[in-house]
């Protein structure tokens, strides 16, 4: 989910790149880029427009800004640097001088929604603290946030885009190496309840339509040294907490699990979809949570890209959609942006049969790769990704409308439809009728 740098050597690079810090309230952070438009004919060297998003297009019975509900993410976007464990940042952006003030949060801030705006996308998501820098305490750091967020709330109020979800980063920190709600230390699971707490807290004031939790370092390096059984029990406490909270303050967001195999923890308790929903039925939280599903990660446990989002859906748990995408050939979280046609057709097919996904959306979860260093490559990769579900929502109203696919599937499990079938679906049978019907 998120791509958190190492810090050294950055200002080393911002002296060799950086030409200055845009800093006014009133500043122009993508000078020279207007609001992205459609232009289905645009020449093959125009790249700041859509050629398929249309989102006032109306298809299968809903515009495509109601069916796709595209999100932009502030962490790969905002606050990526563009370092691998291979290499030192290289994106430098003008209204970032590379500290931890307030004041450079709210640049960042301002810069974001300014890219939301041009871009036309009617959503955004966050992590607590990609948007706002940590105090010497917690109490420090709440303020923080609630200065913050107040100015989120007045950008969104300014500009019409909303929280698509919200979530608590708790993995990244030195404290969280063992987990959060698994950690073996109980301060830190209060600690991790804590800023849950708080990061519930500031969804509902910024009006968030869902809550996630990626549990990064829920699961386990060694099995010699873990409990399995008590940190699964402490993290459904927790999960079981926070749905409480969440009635306790009224918050009416979507609380979402979202599911990845592995990295960082060799083994992570949120392995896939089927996983998540069987914990989840196990403790007795399938009515409160459902899946933010992430087709990188999906790749990752060894499935077909769709298959989570198939899966999630067909069981009623899916919530929302990370839209991105990893090289098949690789063995890690890669986030790329999705530009394979095929995989969007395939997602939005499910999206399509399950009516919507709202109150989800398709959150881009993708970050530029580290020689994109220009401004416009921001724009023009979630452009590309933006087009790519696009054509594949038409392809998907397509398959559905035609209906071939559907009935063959219908016809292949047909014998159910009536007979011993009928009364196999039903449990109204049992191996000694079924016997019979064999020998007869």
């Amino acid at each position: 989910m998120s791509s958190f740098a190492p810090a050294a050597k950055q200002s080393e690079t911002r002296d060799s790149l950086h030409t200055g810090v845009s800093g006014a309230s009133t500043a122009e952070f993508f000078p020279g880029i207007c609001k992205i438009e459609y232009k289905p004919d645009a020449p093959v060297r125009d790249v700041l427009c859509f050629r398929h998003y249309n989102p006032q297009e109306v298809v299968n019975g809903k515009t495509m800004e109601e069916w796709l509900r595209f999100s932009v993410c502030f962490w790969h976007t905002f606050r990526g640097t563009g370092a691998d464990p291979f290499g030192y940042p290289t994106l430098v952006r003008p209204w970032d001088d590379g500290s931890d003030s307030l004041e450079n949060a709210k640049r960042r801030l301002r810069a974001a929604f300014e890219f939301f705006t041009k871009l036309g996308v009617r959503f955004w998501t966050f992590h607590d603290r990609d948007i706002s820098p940590l105090g010497e305490d917690l109490q420090e750091t709440n303020r923080n946030l609630d200065e913050l967020t107040d100015l989120a709330l007045q950008l969104q109020q300014e500009t019409g885009v909303k929280l698509l979800w919200a979530t608590s980063n708790l993995f990244a920190l030195p404290y969280y190496a063992c987990g959060a709600s698994t950690n073996p230390q109980a301060h830190v699971f209060a600690m991790a309840a804590a800023q849950v707490k708080k990061g519930m807290e500031v969804a509902k004031k910024l009006g968030a339509e869902g809550f996630v939790f990626w549990g990064g370092r829920e699961g386990y390096q060694s099995l010699l040294n873990t409990d399995v059984k008590r940190e699964l029990d402490h993290m459904a406490a927790f999960f079981r907490m926070a749905a409480e909270y969440r009635r306790k303050i009224d918050f009416h967001g979507q609380l979402l699990i979202e599911p990845k195999p592995k990295e960082p923890m060799k083994h992570q308790y949120d392995y896939d979809a089927q996983t998540v929903i069987s914990f989840l039925k196990s403790y007795g939280l399938d009515k409160d949570f459902k899946l933010n599903i992430e087709p990188n990660h999906t790749t990752l446990a060894g499935h077909g890209y769709e298959h989570d989002v198939v899966l999630a859906s067909k069981l009623g748990m899916l919530g929302s959609i990370d839209a991105n995408t990893g090289s098949p050939d690789l063995g890690w979280d890669t986030d790329q942006f999705p530009m394979d046609a095929k995989n969007a057709t395939l997602v939005m097919k499910v999206v399509m049969e399950q009516g919507q996904l709202a109150p989800g959306g398709l959150n881009f979860d993708c970050k530029v790769r580290r020689e994109s260093v220009a401004l416009e490559d921001m724009f023009i990769s979630h452009i590309g990704a933006m087009d790519t579900f696009a054509r594949g929502l038409r392809s998907a109203a397509r398959i559905v409308e035609d209906g071939i696919l559907n009935g063959c599937v219908k016809e292949r499990y047909k014998s159910y439809d009536s007979g011993i079938g009928a009364k196999i679906e039903l449990e109204e049978t049992s191996f000694e009728e079924l016997e019979v019907s064999m020998c007869q």
